[in-house]
């Protein structure tokens, strides 16, 4: 048996201040910007019921990371014991996929902004659920 291949598309891209990966911080609670999400044009009606103040989930698709890497020394420290990425918030791992929780700070005719958000210029969107 063959492994399946899935194909995802972009819903949309993050337009940040942020466009150097090793410059970016680690966690939004460590001095992430407010970012934008601009959405594709197919994508508009599906975001149409968003609004100031919800907290959403952003699945990302983290391009720039490496996906042959399977274990890491956490937060790039070799004081500390190599982990699965599995175990870890690392963004190179099998299929790079970015989680974040965000606050939308305003809402456009073509994307939102939210607070916090440590992804870098140009990340494509994937996909976006409300936190409930």
């Amino acid at each position: 048996m063959t492994d399946p291949c899935y194909e995802v598309r972009p819903i949309g891209w993050i337009s940040s201040v942020l466009t150097d990966r090793s410059a970016a911080p680690r966690q939004p609670e460590e001095n992430a910007p407010a970012a934008r999400v601009v959405f594709h044009p197919a994508a508009l009606p599906a975001a149409a019921d968003l609004r100031v103040g919800d907290d959403v989930v952003l699945l990302t698709w983290l391009h720039q990371s490496r996906r042959d890497v399977l274990s890491v020394h956490p937060r790039g420290d070799t004081s500390r014991p190599q982990q699965g990425v599995f175990s870890t918030r690392s963004p190179d791992r099998p299929n790079p996929i970015g989680l974040h929780t965000v606050t939308i700070t305003e809402v456009s005719a073509d994307g939102i902004t939210v607070r916090h958000l440590e992804a870098i210029d140009g990340t494509p969107v994937l996909d976006i659920k409300p936190v409930r």
